[in-house]
């Protein structure tokens, strides 16, 4: 009869979570999962066959965690909540932003259903009305561009000491107003 586990799969998922928060997700290993948790490495092998599935789990509860920064963001502006809650991400989980933005990885890669998500939020966006599609997705990806350098200055400590959260939110919706407003006239023009 097989040992009890000790640990559930989510504690376990926790604890990887722990270490790639302070450490970086290459640096979770089954036996430092394991000291986190002050067990054997035999609970972690019976919940997550090798470090692989972990980390695959670990970048879930990434996810999982950056939406909901997204989520507690309210304004009334949803594509404006978008680069707030990259901020704020940035700022309370910088090893974790930089391990899923500055490095390769699959992770990060371009994906079209939550590109297609972030059009529906912009869509309900009054900032943003009467723009087509194929112009919400240009000012998407012009932010996105703008959102992530300003997110990796963060992550990286590479603002002055002083510069507050509120001045890198109005700093960026004075660039987001920016790219709005060039592309409503060029639409206005066709």
């Amino acid at each position: 009869m097989a040992p009890k586990t000790k640990f559930t799969k989510e504690q376990i998922i926790d604890a990887a979570f722990e270490i790639a928060r302070t450490e970086g997700v290459d640096s979770i290993t089954i036996r430092k999962v394991a000291e986190k948790l002050g067990s054997s490495i035999a609970p972690i092998y019976v919940n997550f066959k090798e470090v692989g599935e972990l980390v695959e789990e670990v970048y879930k509860k990434t996810f999982e965690v950056s939406r909901q920064i997204l989520m507690e963001q309210n304004s009334g502006h949803p594509f404006h909540d978008i680069g707030v809650a990259s901020i704020r991400f940035a700022r309370e989980y910088p090893v974790l932003f930089r391990d899923l933005v500055m490095k390769k990885n699959d992770q990060a890669k371009h994906n079209e259903e939550e590109t297609q998500g972030f059009i529906k939020m912009m869509r309900m966006d009054p900032d943003l009305n009467g723009l087509t599609d194929d112009e919400l997705l240009a000012i998407l990806l012009k932010m996105k561009i703008f959102q992530v350098g300003m997110s990796v200055m963060v992550a990286n400590e590479l603002l002055p000491g002083d510069f507050s959260e509120e001045q890198m939110i109005q700093v960026m919706s004075s660039a987001a107003e920016d790219v709005i407003s060039a592309a409503k006239r060029r639409a206005e023009r066709q």
